[in-house]
């Protein structure tokens, strides 16, 4: 029985672990496009000129790239003749984000990220805004009416600002983009409120000459840095219709119709998300591989009416995404693992993750955080791990009878299976007593497992050593290493019913997890790393101090004289 467990347990959990693998490995995944990051700039006040010809074609048809100065006092305005002629991006500053906003259709051009930065050795800004391909960027208008569209998208907009840089004596923020076409009777006018201290922008959309529904576009893959191959969270759109969460990217489009809370492009540890105030649907859409947009709907319209909406756009921050209360802290899945959101795991995870967070305000190290919290798990879980670990002592001490048990019976299978529960029920000996504490405790692990797999709070964080991010994977494959050879250990001192040919066969798990282990964050090896070492120890521990106990030894004797009788 414990046998059929045991090659159940590991075939699980090699096809569940190794298939994303497998995949990488044979080169079956395809690669994710490249993320264009731009650098720090050096002058806020700076506005990039694409000259382009006058008639509104895309920027696609760019001759040349210049650079230009401009008056960017609080109140300047783009001059009309440079708006006549020509794409430019004026940037603005908080103390947590550079932003380009481009006059060409009013939209968001680049969205970079103050406080994180690139992996080495580039060390970039991280930049949210997709800069690959041809797409509608954050803010754009669509409306049914391809001219009308067309018109809004590429027209070229007056942009004003009171500010470049915000901070504490200058909190509050606005920038005022414009454009009015006065042969179409079409005027579009976008008003962003940015604030010191925050990640959220106020926006308000009016338009003239409109009378039909339009839509309102957080961008395409706005907010997506990565879109990793990591079996753990989802990656793309998410968003909250009538308080109900959807977090699948769809196959072609998708249309959630109801009271909208927000609508949001997300990858592990960014996202971006747009909380409109009266939207009628969430949209999204998938514009190829790895590459999906989303946006807002909102209702035809009125005569000199605006609509209010606000831009989230920045880190996972669990916090602050739950100082917005509107439920965007569930985007950092810790419920998620293989087969979807599991509700005990979540519960168990938050507090997990309260704890973690706890720990670390004290040792300012988020590896010996992880070192602390598992052996708090472990201590916590010891009087379930002796019940199991006993059980699997006293099943392994009566194997010999249960072996004469199988070859005495070994052709009536009804009168071998009575046999087995008579002698389990007499020597009060519980053939799953060894399992039955490790699954009392899977919620509590892959809680743990989700956290350190899916929180912002490991991103860059440095542990000692050579290990400067427990966010990536070991670079010399230090930790990898030795857990795999505390698992060998552990393998080694831990009772078995095997004979010994099989337990030389499940030597290969050690290996296999090692090779896993070495794709996967640091963190999350540290963890594994230390509760192997805390099992080692315990069992060691057990075996020389509590299973001394002349009753446990005189009954092995016992059982095993009879089995030999």
């Amino acid at each position: 029985m414990e046998k059929r467990v045991v090659i159940f347990l590991v075939l699980s959990l090699a096809i569940i672990l190794g298939y994303d693998l497998l995949l990488k490995q044979m080169g079956w995944l395809p690669e994710p496009p490249p993320i264009q990051n731009s650098s720090a700039r050096g002058s806020s006040s700076s506005i990039e000129t694409e000259s382009t010809p006058a008639t509104g074609q895309d920027n696609t048809s760019v001759d040349a790239k210049v650079s230009l100065q401009v008056d960017h006092t609080p109140g300047a305005a783009l001059s009309d003749a440079a708006l006549a002629t020509s794409e430019q991006t004026v940037m603005v500053e908080t103390d947590l984000v550079r932003v380009g906003l481009s006059n060409r259709g009013g939209v968001i051009r680049s969205w970079e990220l103050k406080r994180y930065h690139t992996a080495a050795p580039e060390e970039k800004l991280v930049q949210l805004v997709y800069q690959v391909g041809k797409f509608r960027g954050p803010l754009s208008i669509t409306v049914a009416n391809a001219d009308i569209e067309k018109t809004i998208r590429e027209g070229l907009y007056s942009i004003e600002t009171d500010f470049t840089l915000l901070d504490a004596s200058h909190p509050v923020g606005h920038v005022t983009m414009q454009f009015h076409d006065p042969v179409a009777h079409l005027g579009v006018e976008k008003k962003l409120t940015f604030h010191h201290d925050s990640y959220v922008v106020d926006v308000s959309v009016a338009l003239e000459g409109v009378t039909e529904s339009y839509d309102v576009g957080l961008g395409t893959n706005f907010g997506i840095v990565e879109w990793g191959e990591g079996f753990i969270g989802l990656i793309g759109s998410a968003s909250l219709v009538d308080d109900k969460a959807e977090k699948e990217t769809p196959d072609t489009e998708l249309e959630r119709k109801g009271a909208v809370q927000w609508v949001a492009l997300q990858d592990k540890y960014f996202l971006s998300v747009l909380m409109p105030k009266q939207a009628t649907s969430a949209l999204a859409k998938k514009e190829g591989d790895k590459v999906v947009s989303a946006g807002v709907r909102m209702p035809a319209p009125g005569a000199g009416s605006s609509i209010s909406l606000q831009l989230y756009a920045g880190p996972k921050e669990y916090d602050t995404l739950r100082s917005l209360n509107v439920g965007l802290e569930d985007t950092i899945d810790f419920g998620w693992f293989i087969f979807g959101s599991w509700t005990v795991v979540k519960s168990v995870a938050k507090p997990i993750f309260y704890v973690l967070r706890f720990i670390h305000d004290y040792t300012y190290n988020y590896g010996v955080t992880i070192i602390l919290l598992t052996m708090a798990i472990k201590l916590l879980f010891v009087p379930l791990q002796y019940k199991s670990y006993k059980s699997m002592k006293m099943m392994q001490l009566i194997q010999p009878k249960v072996a004469a048990v199988q070859e005495k019976y070994k052709d009536d299978r009804d009168r071998l299976n009575k046999e087995l529960i008579k002698l389990y029920r007499d020597q009060k000996v519980n053939p799953v007593g060894g399992c039955l504490p490790m699954i009392l405790q899977m919620p509590v692990f892959v809680a743990l497992f989700n956290i350190l797999y899916m929180t912002i709070d490991l991103r860059q964080a440095p542990f000692v050593l050579w290990i400067t991010d427990l966010s990536v994977q070991d670079p010399y494959y230090v930790l990898p290493v030795i857990m795999g050879v505390t698992m060998v250990i552990q393998q080694k001192i831990t009772p078995t019913t095997m004979d010994p040919t099989q337990a030389k066969i499940m030597l290969v798990l050690p290996v296999f997890m090692t090779f896993l282990f070495v794709n996967f964050p640091a963190g999350l090896v540290l963890y594994w790393l230390t509760n192997n070492v805390l099992t080692i120890s315990q069992q060691v521990f057990t075996d020389r101090f509590l299973f001394r106990n002349k009753t446990l030894i005189t009954t092995g004797q016992e059982l095993n004289s009879g089995a030999k009788s």
